[in-house]
């Protein structure tokens, strides 16, 4: 029982920092991320068993982690109320086309990464876009105003 509640608190933990990182940041992971990972990986792993190094313990703690998350994305299905604390809410960047400064603060981006997201779907200025918004995924969706981009 120890560690299926190990397993909980760790799920948990993990969770909320990643949900702090915030979605753009894990859209956009760089080599050093990957370190990152692999490290908290580990971390996570010593916290998790311990000292039980059986097969037992693992498949316990990997049957634990598989039923939190099918239960999550079960009541996240379910319950809206749970899915916006899940995966978040969809973040209106640009508004025909005007900025919104304190949106683009939220996400953490700057209009120069906006202007470059723009860019990659072909819209050569802010002012063309209808809509951008950060997505729960951390991409940025741009539709350009009618008869533009």
């Amino acid at each position: 029982m120890d560690l299926v509640f190990r397993a909980l608190v760790l799920f948990t933990g993990v969770y909320l920092l990643l949900r702090v990182v915030g979605r753009r940041e894990l859209a956009q992971m760089q080599p050093i991320d990957f370190v990152l990972l692999i490290v908290l990986g580990d971390a996570i792993q010593q916290g998790l068993t311990q000292d039980d190094y059986s097969v037992t313990g693992a498949l316990i703690v990997i049957t634990t982690i598989a039923a939190i998350q099918v239960s999550v994305s079960w009541l996240a299905f379910r319950f809206k109320r749970v899915r916006s604390i899940v995966e978040g809410e969809p973040l209106v960047l640009v508004e025909d086309g005007r900025v919104l400064e304190g949106n683009l603060r939220r996400a953490r981006m700057a209009v120069d990464e906006l202007a470059e997201e723009a860019r990659q779907q072909q819209i050569a200025k802010l002012d063309q876009i209808a809509w951008a918004i950060l997505e729960t995924s951390g991409k940025v969706s741009v539709i350009p105003k009618s008869g533009q981009g």
